[in-house]
């Protein structure tokens, strides 16, 4: 496990999933990783909440593994988002992302349910005992309804083959505490793009990232010159960042990244799955605006 927890660092794009109508649109998925790999991206989750995980059949994240894995398999670090709220669902997805031969797996906290924190640390010790495939713990208590505390990740910290946390509660005060208490190799990844500098600077060693997705050279220079101590080079990208931080949620991630994209000549179409809707007009002009304005592109 430590080849990987050594591998697990930078930018590691949370990848949207491209569709066209209703489905996969396998061609700028295809190119969209390829972009990632030429702008220097360390990583890539595929099927995560960004990729609209939650409306993805097994059948489609199978597919979109298959792909991932023909274009950047041994280039860079592949995650599957395997996580769901059916304990026997996410094991299940896990065995098949094992199966293809994807790195990781990034398992997020069952959500509705609203497990304790002897029924989060439960669920994932059986899966972690159910595999070897590495897992990355996802900590999301704003779309889940429930928090992963540091004293129960510390104690998963301790399972050979969960390796990290993606953390994304948005508390730097919770992320001290992770570095507090959990074992010294378990890797920490903020989970959110404003908290990815000081994340880094508290002991984490990367983002899993949205903001990637519009700016993965940016990200991942951001990223390396943290890690390497160059603190005003990463600040100055940090502060140049933050514009695209903050538009990239002016509505429900991924919807405002599509539309980005779209503009970009990205992706075919900016479409998303129903219960997600398109931008707003309104904030369609802000995102455009953004992206013109203070990074003179789309």
């Amino acid at each position: 496990m430590s080849e990987i927890r050594e591998k697990l660092k930078g930018s590691i794009v949370a990848l949207v999933t491209p569709f066209k109508d209703g489905k996969i649109d396998e061609e700028s998925f295809r190119n969209l990783i390829r972009w990632h790999l030429k702008e220097g991206t360390h990583g890539i989750l595929v099927s995560g909440t960004t990729g609209e995980s939650a409306t993805l059949s097994k059948e489609e994240k199978k597919r979109l593994f298959e792909i991932a894995l023909e274009e950047a398999k041994g280039k860079v670090p592949l995650i599957a988002g395997t996580g769901t709220n059916d304990t026997k669902k996410a094991l299940e997805l896990t065995k098949m992302a094992e199966e293809m031969g994807m790195d990781a797996a990034l398992l997020v906290t069952p959500y509705y349910n609203k497990p304790t924190q002897k029924g989060l640390y439960e669920h994932y010790k059986f899966i972690a005992s159910q595999v070897k495939i590495p897992i990355i713990l996802y900590n999301v208590p704003g779309r889940t309804g429930v928090n992963l505390l540091p004293d129960t990740t510390a104690k998963l910290s301790e399972i050979d083959n969960i390796v990290a946390i993606k953390e994304a509660c948005g508390d730097l005060k919770q992320v001290t505490e992770l570095k507090l208490k959990c074992k010294p190799d378990f890797v920490i990844l903020s989970g959110d793009d404003f908290t990815a500098y000081p994340t880094i600077t508290l002991g984490g060693k990367g983002v899993i990232s949205v903001a990637a997705n519009i700016m993965p050279k940016e990200m991942a220079e951001l990223m390396e010159s943290a890690l390497e101590g160059d603190y005003s080079r990463a600040l100055d990208l940090h502060l140049y960042l933050y514009p695209l931080f903050k538009v990239l949620f002016i509505e429900t991630n991924p919807v405002p990244a599509k539309e980005a994209l779209y503009l970009m000549g990205m992706i075919n179409t900016p479409e998303v799955r129903l219960p997600l809707s398109s931008l707003s007009e309104a904030s369609f002009q802000q995102l455009k605006s953004v992206l013109r304005e203070t990074y003179k592109i789309a």
